[in-house]
């Protein structure tokens, strides 16, 4: 297939696809999947060869959100039976970190619910940064807190943050139509405050919302436009008890195509497969390790994962190694740029540049049409009931 070719050179010389391109990647059929996959397996082993990064979440604040973001179980009026609960004591939080840790992660996530934080917030998260980090000398630290005011991203960074998560989430032009109390510019201004405060910016994703091939090429352009050193793509979650609920748009070879597009979009970004692998991936989980070079070990905010053993395992039997503490996730150029502290980078990485399949009701631009609704499966959602806030030990 011509497209992929062309897509693997661009991927190999960090050269940004057309829309039609990265429209068209999405528009392939089921039974080009496999070829999809060994193509952008190709960019992906280029740049990170067959290592995958392991992320712990740790949930420090969880529920009551006063923000109405239609996925999310912790928003405002959410009926979903999540844990609720405030702020974690440093202690508590780094003890939880510390699970994650012994499974082999090298980052841990910090994450509270809320629009953002209060400066007395950025003191208890700062607290707790420094309790991991002298227990855990080696140990990356993401925060995940909201929408920042001035100064506060510099502040996480003088307490040892080495990241910050803020996600886009879908386009610029539908966000209004999953979001009210706040604005997909306040989330751009935010990883541009990380950025800026020489804090790593991690900014991805939510597919299955709905959101049409365009929507989802628009999002995966405007975060290679951003530039964050990773890429975290989300796979909706439909918790019931969400306005989302009844939103099962995904199957397994759509989870593949749209972890391809993203690949050869952000060819050098850390992409890593976050929430609803399990629940879209299924059985496929493994094939997308030839796509993503990171992923979460065990549990995430509100719902379980698979089991952190299972997740090692499966790492193994598809022949990828976990990567070790020691090594740099990012090429080098990348990397490079990251430790001069001004969170800039080259813009023939993953920042601005200039990207056919055949589908059934695709037009002939590769355009997809919207994926019909999928069988529920709500069998595979499962309430996170250990770990953080909890009595129970954590599943890492």
């Amino acid at each position: 297939m011509d497209l992929l070719k062309t897509l693997v050179d661009k991927g190999l010389r960090r050269e940004l696809p057309t829309r039609e391109e990265a429209l068209a990647v999405l528009a392939t059929s089921d039974d080009d999947v496999l070829d999809v996959v060994a193509a952008a397996g190709k960019v992906r082993r280029h740049w990170f060869g067959r290592r995958v990064k392991l992320n712990y979440l740790v949930n420090l604040k969880s529920g009551l959100c006063p923000e109405d973001c239609s996925y999310c179980s912790q928003r405002l009026g959410s009926k979903a039976e999540i844990l609720k609960y405030t702020w974690l004591k440093p202690e508590d939080a780094s003890q939880a970190a510390a699970a994650g840790l012994a499974g082999g992660a090298k980052r841990v996530c910090l994450v509270a619910s809320g629009r953002g934080p209060t400066d007395r917030d950025v003191d208890r998260v700062s607290q707790t940064i420094k309790t991991i980090k002298e227990q855990n000398e080696q140990v990356e630290v993401c925060a995940c807190l909201g929408l920042l005011s001035d100064g506060q991203a510099e502040r996480l960074r003088e307490a040892g943050a080495d990241a910050y998560n803020h996600n886009l989430n879908t386009s610029e032009s539908t966000y209004g139509d999953i979001t009210t109390t706040h604005t997909y510019a306040d989330r751009v201004d935010t990883v541009n405050k990380a950025h800026a405060a020489g804090l790593s910016a991690c900014s991805g994703l939510i597919a299955g919302m709905g959101e049409s091939d365009e929507d989802l090429v628009d999002v995966v352009f405007s975060l290679r436009e951003l530039d964050p050193d990773s890429v975290p793509v989300n796979f909706l979650i439909p918790f019931e008890g969400t306005p989302l609920a009844k939103e099962w748009n995904l199957t397994p070879q759509r989870c593949l195509r749209i972890l391809a597009m993203v690949r050869f979009v952000c060819p050098d970004v850390e992409v890593r497969i976050a929430g609803g692998r399990e629940v879209h991936l299924r059985t496929m989980q493994p094939l997308a390790l030839n796509l993503a070079n990171s992923i979460f070990l065990g549990d995430y905010l509100t719902s379980e994962g698979q089991a952190g053993k299972a997740d090692l395992e499966m790492i193994a039997d598809a022949g990828f190694e976990v990567e070790g503490a020691g090594e740099v996730t990012l090429p080098e150029h990348r990397a490079t740029a990251a430790a001069g502290g001004c969170g800039s980078h080259e813009s023939a990485g993953c920042g601005s540049g200039s990207g056919c399949g055949s589908h059934e009701g695709a037009d002939v631009c590769g355009t997809a049409a919207t994926p019909a609704a999928q069988e529920a499966r709500t069998d595979l959602v499962a309430v996170r009931r250990r770990g953080a806030g909890t009595d129970l030990a954590p599943n890492a």
